[in-house]
């Protein structure tokens, strides 16, 4: 077997002494491609950008564990599946770990479970603040320039709750107490922004002004850049309508049916059903669901102007089924906008799962809520990380569009044995393992995830 010396542009060294990976037999550390996170971390800069945002009232000649090493540490446990912090009592210890924290398997461990819980309480409502800003400027620096447009997928999730946490509320529909935190994705998955929020339906003046912040912070990057805010039928208000137009903000956003809106489609559904019907007469079995659409302008009475309405009529087996959006965007197909434009919206479900149960982001068991803001953008580093190793896959692999939990049982869970030598640290994998030439190009591409 042949070593393989990771390429000076991916893992070259540590503290001086160069690292070179065997792929043969023996175990110690589960987790060998945590040191991928941590080349994905340090490219990013995402524990720097947070932990700038905290003011450390600790005696600078007492520090051992500087906050972005904590917040780094954090961040890779996380992404690695170890959303826990109790898991750092024995992963602090873990050489990889410790290799991807840019430190010698044989220095002192990484930052204690208690030290963990005292960082998660540090910071105060300025700081989350902050850290929501860095958040947004970190979005921005993931592209190589500035793109002329953005899609924001706008959306909410119910954490349930098991405690008595800040903020905690009971929601009659989930019949549980918990948070409905709003999350911000863009069109190509990454992540914007995350607000902690009582479990309860966002109104039109809280939608406005989480909006009027998160759009002041990336304009503050992207003066000249269009935005298209994209979302269901919960952030579809005069409010929130107004508000786009006023500062030239294009939306697409579902609206609830009503009888004013139905007196619109009331002929084109009973044509779709006469020739569904139709059809089903002439196939005589498994008839396809017949889909027709239609474009008005009208308003809601609390509206202030009219607005242009897309209506998608659709009978199946089932009977018939009528959605409607609204958008201020000029041109274009009613079927080009609704099946291209509002439905990829659907991929942000996708998103929030990633966000969710593969990251586990749900973990908001902190009494304050702060603590627990401060959670959500742990996950959310721990997001990055992992959206960015994903960017690090070749354009055609299997790997480039696989969910997260796959990159960790697949390139993450990968067992190792360290040995650290004079000159250098040899990595020990086994030879069994299935995707050891992906790790190889993904540490020599680490380097150019910006895209």
């Amino acid at each position: 077997m042949s070593d393989l010396t990771l390429p000076l542009e991916g893992l070259s060294s540590v503290n001086g002494k160069s690292v070179i990976a065997r792929f043969d037999g023996g175990t110690l550390s589960p987790d060998s491609g945590v040191i991928a996170l941590g080349e994905v971390e340090k490219r990013l800069g995402v524990a720097g950008r947070l932990a700038r945002c905290i003011d450390d009232p600790r005696r600078p000649d007492q520090i051992v564990h500087s906050l972005a090493d904590i917040i780094g540490f954090r961040m890779k446990m996380i992404a690695a599946g170890y959303e826990d912090g109790n898991d750092a009592t024995r992963l602090s210890s873990d050489p990889i770990f410790k290799m991807a924290e840019g430190a010698l398997p044989s220095d002192r461990d990484l930052a204690s479970q208690s030290t963990i819980c005292r960082l998660e309480n540090l910071p105060d409502l300025r700081s989350l603040l902050k850290m929501g800003q860095a958040m947004i400027d970190l979005y921005c620096a993931s592209f190589r320039q500035p793109p002329k447009r953005i899609v924001l997928d706008i959306d909410d999730t119910f954490d349930a709750v098991h405690g008595g946490q800040q903020l905690r509320l009971f929601n009659a529909h989930y019949d549980e107490y918990g948070f409905q935190p709003i999350v911000v994705f863009d069109g190509e998955g990454r992540f914007v922004a995350a607000v902690l929020r009582p479990a309860k339906r966002p109104g039109g003046v809280e939608i406005r002004a989480h909006l009027r912040r998160l759009i002041r912070a990336i304009r503050a990057n992207w003066p000249r850049t269009r935005i298209l805010i994209r979302g269901d039928s919960h952030y579809c208000g005069p409010l929130v309508i107004d508000w786009c137009r006023t500062n030239g903000i294009d939306f697409i956003l579902g609206v609830a049916p009503t009888s004013t809106l139905r007196r619109h489609v009331t002929t084109i559904e009973a044509s779709t059903t006469a020739r569904f019907a139709a059809s089903v007469e002439s196939a005589q079995a498994g008839a396809r669901k017949v889909r027709r659409f239609k474009e008005f302008f009208d308003a809601a009475a609390s509206w202030s102007r009219t607005e242009r309405i897309i209506a998608r009529v659709e009978v199946g087996p089932q009977g018939a089924d009528t959605r409607f959006i609204v958008t201020n965007l000029e041109g274009g197909r009613a079927k080009a906008l609704y099946e291209g434009v509002y439905c990829r919206r659907g991929m942000a479900e996708n998103h929030i799962k990633s966000f969710k149960t593969h990251l586990a982001a749900d973990r908001t068991s902190c009494t304050r809520a702060t603590a627990n803001q401060f959670r959500l953008f742990l996950h959310a580093g721990a997001y990055w990380l992992m959206w960015g190793l994903r960017a690090a896959m070749p354009r055609r692999s299997r790997f480039r569009a696989a969910q997260f939990d796959t990159l960790r049982l697949r390139l993450i869970k990968i067992a190792v044995r360290v040995v650290e030598m004079k000159t250098q640290i040899r990595l020990h994998l086994p030879t069994s393992c299935p995707d050891q030439a992906i790790l190889r190009i993904v540490l020599g591409r680490i380097p150019r995830l910006v895209t």
